[in-house]
């Protein structure tokens, strides 16, 4: 098994703060520093950078506060040649038929380029904002009708289906994809995993500590092999590498620099109404409290006080960070989305400090040079 490396496209905003410029109000907005706009020009900087660095591809997000993931990163598809791009979306504001459609034709227009991420959607305010009044678990029902759907009209045959949520007759992509993108998917819920074992690719989860992702990996892997399947494993965290073990934890210390009491407070009580099992287990981490921040050795729980989603960095040097990896590796974790802020300079410290230190260790298959991509191996 090969590590994965991918890494984050902002396409909600970027900067050297934590503070989120759109989350708790118009108030905040003048007191947000270094904020940077999502504008091709810059999205394009990063893309073109994650290439040369060796990731394999870019995620993009979804939601109210983000540009639409299709359009953008088709966008910066032609200002890139290898990078791949792993595309948000939620499944109750799209006709599966159609993102079929689509997907099939982002295949081509690519040259085999797309990836998919296929978020439920945890936060019922949100998804009422695109017309979805369905609860959380008939959100995961909706999903697995949703890729049910997708799957079998990939097929380029006419394909029915008559469920709770899809009735399609004669359903059909005329020209499938090729290849047929792979499937991310994550969900920490009872609802979810059987969804996960029956459908996705890669089963993507927040960065937990080591001891809690293995679990997870082990409760979908059995459901999978019940299913027949197997399931790959992926895990999005952030990430704030550097020379030295004391100018890593300077950095993560100077981005809670801008949070005050009121911030924090603000911020977990938006967070806490969420429905996501995922975003809970988040918030359980730290408590809300800055306190105890490092749950696991140079693992850091500091983003999650203001950031909703992925909530955890790796921080520490070079090797501490390796070192982290090859220990979620070790469980079977194989995909690593990444991500820092800001998004363009932490790529560099990652791509031009990790990757050569994974290399050392005879970790990466082939050449440790910009531009190559890479894969990171277990050794064995």
């Amino acid at each position: 098994m090969t590590v994965r490396l991918h890494w984050f496209l902002p396409t909600g905003g970027d900067g050297r703060t934590l503070v989120d410029r759109h989350a708790y109000g118009p108030n905040r907005a003048g007191a947000v520093r270094g904020v940077r706009p999502p504008d091709i020009e810059y999205l394009a900087q990063i893309a073109k950078a994650a290439e040369q660095l060796g990731f394999e591809a870019v995620l993009t997000p979804t939601g109210t506060w983000c540009e639409d993931a299709w359009l953008t990163t088709v966008a910066l598809a032609q200002h890139t040649e290898r990078l791949k791009f792993l595309v948000a979306f939620r499944p109750g504001v799209i006709s599966p038929t159609l993102a079929a459609q689509m997907a099939a034709t982002y295949q081509r227009l690519t040259r085999g380029r797309l990836l998919l991420n296929v978020v439920t959607g945890g936060d019922s305010a949100e998804q009422r904002r695109f017309g979805d009044h369905l609860d959380h678990d008939q959100r995961y029902a909706r999903t697995d009708e949703f890729l049910s759907v997708v799957r079998g009209v990939w097929r380029g045959e006419p394909y029915d289906f008559d469920g709770v949520h899809y009735q399609v007759e004669g359903g059909l992509t005329a020209l499938p994809p090729d290849p047929v993108p792979q499937v991310f998917f994550g969900g920490s819920s009872a609802a979810a995993g059987p969804v996960a074992a029956r459908h996705a690719d890669v089963y993507l989860t927040w960065g937990e500590p080591p001891a809690q992702v293995k679990e997870k990996i082990d409760w979908i892997r059995g459901l999978a092999e019940r299913a027949g399947r197997d399931v790959r494993f992926g895990v999005r965290l952030h990430t704030i590498s550097r020379d030295s073990s004391a100018e890593a934890w300077a950095t993560a210390n100077r981005l809670l620099d801008d949070l005050d009491a009121d911030t924090i407070a603000a911020a977990q009580a938006a967070l806490g109404r969420s429905e996501s099992v995922g975003q809970q287990r988040m918030l359980a981490l730290h408590g809300g409290s800055r306190a105890e921040l490092e749950i696991h050795p140079n693992l850091w729980a500091g983003v999650g006080l203001v950031r909703g989603g992925a909530g955890t960095a790796l921080v520490g040097s070079h090797a501490e960070v390796a070192d982290l990896i090859e220990e979620y590796h070790s469980l079977g974790v194989e995909h690593f989305v990444l991500s820092g802020y800001p998004h363009l300079e932490e790529a560099y410290w990652f791509g031009e400090g990790v990757i050569p230190e994974l290399a050392a260790r005879g970790l990466v298959e082939g050449p440790a040079r910009a531009g190559v991509p890479f894969l990171v191996g277990s050794g064995r």
